[in-house]
């Protein structure tokens, strides 16, 4: 049986972890090395590096703090942020990372989802998508949630699939930081329109919303950032509270 996953993730600028609502409020939440570290210890299955800022300001990724971060992990390592080119995703995985994430640049070259597959594996690439709820329906925003693409989340997510990514980062805007629970309808639309995994992210503020996203949500792995961050759970005691409600984790350590 899989195993569904927990997911450390580190919004990272100057350097820096930090977290905010919405994407914006941004406060600092430490070093990344170090809590890559101390979440890796508490039996986190994946962490994922975002740097938040290179896309906005027209830059790659900071590949030193890539590798710093990855010569000290043994679990999967996700980067994302400034993937414009199939050259910066093959400069992220040089840097040690297990997988990039892709998300405005995909909006704006789709071929590129398939052209990284392709040299790469579509292990390697994943989609990452935010989305914010207009009416009944979820729309793409890329930037750093600053710029509408007037596209679709569900049926991006499923071109995304078709294109090649091998996941799907799906970040609700709304509920960003908000701890206020993931959006299930949006998470489940999207899990039952593809058939490569789905990242539950934004809005997890206790237990029960990681156990939601999975029976709920159809989610394959669920990310979170500030309840780690300021300590409020751990990920030991929410793969204890997943065990309980019987959703296969992987053993925390």
């Amino acid at each position: 049986m899989l195993t569904n996953r927990i997911i450390a993730c580190l919004d990272v600028m100057d350097g820096r972890v930090v977290k905010g609502t919405g994407f914006v409020n941004l406060r600092d939440a430490g070093d990344p090395v170090v809590l890559a570290e101390r979440y890796e210890a508490q039996g986190a299955d994946e962490i994922v590096y975002l740097d938040i800022a290179a896309t906005g300001e027209g830059r790659g990724t900071l590949l030193d703090l890539v590798r710093r971060t990855a010569e000290r992990l043994f679990i999967p390592l996700t980067v994302g942020g400034g993937m414009r080119t199939v050259d910066d995703i093959a400069n992220a995985l040089r840097a040690g990372a297990d997988k990039t994430a892709v998300n405005s640049a995909a909006v704006r070259h789709p071929n590129l989802l398939t052209h990284a597959a392709s040299r790469f594996g579509s292990q390697c690439v994943v989609a990452s998508i935010d989305a914010l709820r207009r009416g009944e329906s979820w729309e793409v925003y890329v930037d750093g949630g600053r710029q509408p693409t007037g596209l679709d989340a569900i049926e991006w997510a499923k071109r995304c699939a078709e294109l090649g990514a091998g996941e799907i980062l799906l970040t609700s805007i709304d509920r960003d930081g908000a701890r206020s629970g993931y959006d299930i309808e949006l998470l489940s639309a999207v899990a039952a329109a593809v058939t490569v995994p789905v990242v539950a992210s934004g809005g997890a503020g206790s237990a029960r919303d990681v156990v939601d996203a999975f029976v709920r949500g159809g989610a394959d792995a669920a990310l979170l950032a500030g309840i780690l961050h300021d300590a409020t759970t751990d990920i030991r005691s929410l793969k204890s509270a997943l065990q309980a409600a019987s959703i296969p984790v992987r053993t925390a350590a």
